[in-house]
């Protein structure tokens, strides 16, 4: 597993679950805190399934530092899943070199990749803070915190800015706790590493 990797000019980002977690608007929120707060250049697309609540759903996010000629995602950096029906059907899309980041207790892994692979208990810290449908807030403070997508400030003031009227405490929280979780897991991930060179 990988440390948090450096910012590269282009990225491709699928956030993957089903309707009613809030896919399209983590989709969202990531691609106006890229374009309107850090002045990237940013796209999003999304797809539904059934239209039902619980159908699947995806919002594909470019970031980029240039023009974007095309809108759609094709090999991603990073995907996040906050369903095993996301899981099974976009995981093997990742490139080799990329980031899967997955709800632990939504979704099963299969073992034996050489991705730099994240588990989150995202849905369990939401219900923690109060409520389960912010489980793709705490998604997004996770990302700021182990990735360069956007700055952790841009995220979190989006957040804010996009959420419901009366949440936005609520969903500060989430995204806060979000990447809290992340900070620790690299935080943790440093110290083994280092433990490693020095038991060399």
């Amino acid at each position: 597993m990988a440390t948090k990797p450096k910012a590269v000019q282009h990225k491709e980002v699928l956030i993957t679950g089903f309707g009613g977690q809030g896919i399209v608007l983590a989709g969202q929120i990531l691609g106006k805190a890229a374009s309107l707060v850090d002045r990237k250049e940013s796209t999003l697309t999304q797809s539904y399934g059934p239209e039902a609540r619980g159908g699947a759903c995806s919002a594909q996010v470019i970031i980029s530092q240039s023009t974007i000629h095309y809108p759609y995602v094709r090999i991603p950096h990073i995907v996040v899943c906050l369903s095993q029906g996301g899981y099974d059907k976009y995981a093997k899309s990742i490139r080799p070199d990329g980031m899967l980041i997955v709800d632990q207790d939504l979704v099963r892994i299969s073992e034996g990749s050489d991705l730099t692979l994240y588990r989150v208990p995202a849905t369990r810290i939401a219900e923690e803070v109060g409520r389960r449908m912010m489980a793709n807030i705490v998604m997004l403070g996770f990302l700021s915190a182990v990735s360069d997508l956007v700055t952790r400030e841009a995220l979190h003031e989006t957040v804010v800015k996009s959420v419901p009227k009366g949440t936005e405490e609520l969903n500060s929280t989430a995204f806060n706790k979000g990447h809290d979780y992340g900070a620790a897991i690299l935080k943790g991930m440093e110290k083994k590493a280092a433990g490693k060179k020095g038991a060399k």
